[in-house]
């Protein structure tokens, strides 16, 4: 018999959670709405009460998520599990996580709470979440740590009080696959109720173990997996979806479960999210990484001349890539160019976003011979400007000269002001970035100048990611033109406008919790 496993997609979430990688309301809803077609299960949008944006963008993909089920995480709080249970009641279907940490050292450091208090926070969190869905998941925050009586006990009682999910977090990434797979059976074996819930894993990447401790997890008899798109996550990330998916695909003869994800839809995803949050893919990364189905060797080369599976374990069309281009350009309709974007995933639901991205198609095969996906995935997910937005690029003029100092000068929006700037700097984007902030003075620090060629070839338009850090905030901004110094300019402000976003509250990190009644 074969199982079906739940694939539990955190990337709005704990991927948003990676320094800098916080995303837009309309970000949001692009990102889960391509998850719902890559075949996600549950979707977590976020933390509700994180902050008001945060709240106001899980809404928002509650009202746009038809089949995936929308998940909002929460404290064991009154506050928290009300916020969730509000920001998610648009969903068809609706989930709220609800966690408290269950480690000695959580406990005693971080929540100040005795072990009794804790069991009935989680009870009491359970039960109130059931007053908004019969979807409820507890969690017990690094668990990996925790001891196993108490666990058993705990979750016991969440059972009991009607959670339909238990999740057992390797929080740290502590653990190694074949501890972790222990820990999940012993808790399966030995506790009352377990065979009337699901059980779940989440684990992170510290020593590089979170996708063998999820994969240990399943083979133990986990059913759901917690993951994100590109092992995004905070400190070292999560365990990548990708691998984990591809993993119980390709490996069916130890994994007797099967997901489902549209697999196709893989490699599309992986660039949305990067071209979104900023966080380049490594040529490395399985699956989705440039050099996963590239062979350099000639004894490899002549092996999958011969027969693919020599030296390939999957076909690289499987998960979405493909050599294809398209043969679009400045006469092409407007019809062929939204099929396009159907047939690589990308929808378009209203005239209006048709009409502006087909401008910017238009645009771009004025001034480039040929067009790539790729391309037109950029077109969609654009810069990350909005109307709404603080900083908008207009024109930038800009002069190198050998033996000369580069000069640029930038006009750019300042809340809907027009406004100028000209400097002199080291190089062209450095020039570009002193003439931005001698206007808007944001007293930020550049971390982090990231460029990557979308397509290849001296056409291809550059992605530029600018890493700005200010009082403790860290914001990723990003920006793409076939200019890579216009591409800077709009990385720079896309990264201010992230800094004037209002501050997220990080639940882990929270030492503050407030008892339910």
């Amino acid at each position: 018999m074969v199982d079906k496993l739940i694939v539990f997609d955190t990337t709005l979430r704990d991927g948003e959670q990676s320094p800098g990688a916080s995303m837009t309301k309309d970000e949001k809803v692009l990102i889960a709405k391509q998850l719902e077609r890559l075949g996600v299960d549950v979707i977590e949008a976020g933390f509700a009460a994180a902050s008001q944006g945060d709240s106001e963008a899980i809404t928002a993909v509650a009202e746009n998520i038809k089949k995936s089920t929308v998940c909002s995480l929460c404290r064991s709080t009154t506050k928290d599990v009300k916020a969730a249970g509000e920001a998610i009641s648009a969903a068809p279907n609706r989930r709220i996580h609800t966690f408290i940490a269950t480690s000695h050292i959580h406990m005693e450091k971080k929540l100040r709470m005795s072990p009794e208090k804790v069991v009935e926070s989680a009870i009491k969190a359970v039960e109130l979440a059931l007053n908004y869905t019969d979807d409820v998941e507890f969690s017990a925050e690094d668990a990996v740590r925790s001891d196993i009586d108490f666990l058993i006990n705990i979750f016991e009682k969440v059972i009991k009080a009607g959670a339909k999910t238990i999740n057992v977090p390797d929080t740290v990434g502590y653990s190694y696959p074949n501890q972790w797979g222990k820990r999940i059976e012993t808790l399966i074996q030995r506790t009352n109720g377990s065979e009337n819930v699901t059980w779940s894993t989440h684990c992170h990447n510290d020593l590089g173990m979170a996708v063998a401790n999820s994969l240990s997890a399943v083979a133990a008899g986990a059913r759901q997996v917690e993951c994100t798109i590109n092992g995004l996550g905070e400190r070292a990330g999560n365990a990548s979806l990708e691998e984990i998916v591809m993993a119980v695909k390709v490996r069916s003869d130890i994994f007797k479960c099967t997901s489902s994800i549209d697999t196709t839809q893989i490699v599309p995803t992986s660039r949305l999210v990067s071209q979104i949050t900023g966080y380049p893919v490594q040529p490395n990364k399985a699956i989705v990484g440039a050099n996963a189905f590239a062979h350099e060797s000639g004894i490899h080369q002549d092996g999958v001349l011969k027969h693919r599976e020599t030296y390939e374990i999957m076909n690289a069309q499987d998960v979405g890539w493909a050599t294809n281009r398209i043969v679009l350009g400045k006469l092409s309709g407007r019809n062929a160019f939204r099929k396009r974007l159907e047939d690589i995933g990308l929808r378009i639901d209203s005239e209006q976003q048709l009409n502006e991205a087909f401008g910017r198609f238009k645009h771009l095969a004025d001034r480039k011979t040929e067009i790539f996906d790729e391309d037109l995935q950029t077109l969609i997910t654009g810069d990350g400007s909005s109307a709404l937005e603080r900083y908008r690029l207009l024109t930038l003029f800009q002069t190198s000269e050998t033996g000369e100092a580069p000069k640029s000068k930038v006009v750019f929006f300042d809340g809907g002001i027009e406004v100028s700037s000209e400097s002199t700097g080291n190089g062209p984007v450095d020039a570009t970035v002193k003439a931005i902030e001698l206007l808007v003075n944001s007293g930020s620090d550049l971390l982090l100048f990231s460029v990557n060629s979308i397509t290849n070839g001296t056409e291809a338009q550059g992605e530029v990611t600018m890493r700005l850090s200010k009082s403790g905030r860290i914001v990723n901004g990003v920006g793409s033109d076939l200019d890579i110094v216009v591409a800077s300019a709009k990385a720079y402000l896309n990264a201010l406008n992230r800094l004037e976003s209002e501050p997220r509250l990080n639940p882990h990190y929270d030492d503050g919790i407030e008892d339910l009644p």
